[in-house]
């Protein structure tokens, strides 16, 4: 079984704006979550190719550290649309299954990808986990890898189970709790920062916070 991962990046000079940081803040703490989201993809065993959709050269830049594939996405028009690209890419290249991750997910690790992929037991199927507030998808599991359209923004968990079991499809609910703490505002950071377990990734956000 061929499985891949999906990346989909919003230029981080415009993500994040919750948070409430400057631009330089914002960009650098963007860049260290994604690649601690791209090194645990890079040490699953369960993970055969990583696709990243962007616009931003800092990204893809990250990017070539883990031997990704790259999609160049002009328009940025959001998450849905970059993961449609990526479809494209794993249908044509035979990939079986899908995975789409945020970049916003930094205490995930290899072992937790490993534990999701566990779940899949069907030919055809759909795994969703949700964020840790329950109002959005921090991964989502499809095989094969265009089962469904994405429908992220929009109460997306709800809307990818109500969709896959509309469908036939067999859907499971996962929680795994390394892949729904995400980021988005300060109390997400606080609480991320509450559960750090890589000493070196709590010095690198604490130098951000106090720079």
């Amino acid at each position: 079984m061929q499985v891949a991962a999906i990346i989909p990046v919003k230029t981080f000079s415009n993500a994040k704006s919750r948070l409430g940081f400057s631009q330089e803040k914002t960009e650098q703490l963007c860049k260290i979550m994604l690649e601690q989201v791209l090194e645990s993809i890079s040490h699953s065993k369960t993970i055969a190719k990583s696709i990243l959709v962007s616009k931003d050269e800092n990204a893809f830049e990250i990017g070539k550290k883990f031997n990704t594939i790259q999609i160049f996405e002009d328009n940025e028009s959001g998450v849905n649309h970059a993961v449609s690209l990526a479809d494209r890419y794993l249908v044509e290249n035979g990939f079986d299954t899908s995975v789409v991750f945020p970049q916003d997910i930094p205490l995930m690790q290899p072992q937790d990808i490993t534990n999701l992929i566990k779940f899949q037991t069907m030919k055809t199927s759909l795994l969703v986990v949700p964020s840790r507030k329950f109002d959005g998808t921090n991964a989502l599991v499809r095989t094969p890898v265009d089962v469904i359209e994405t429908h992220y923004d929009e109460d997306s968990y709800k809307i990818h189970l109500t969709t896959g079991k509309s469908r036939k499809i067999s859907t499971s609910f996962v929680l795994i709790s390394r892949i729904m703490w995400d980021v988005d505002n300060r109390s997400d950071l606080e609480f991320i920062m509450s559960n750090i377990e890589k000493p070196v990734l709590r010095e690198q956000i604490q130098d951000i916070l106090n720079g």
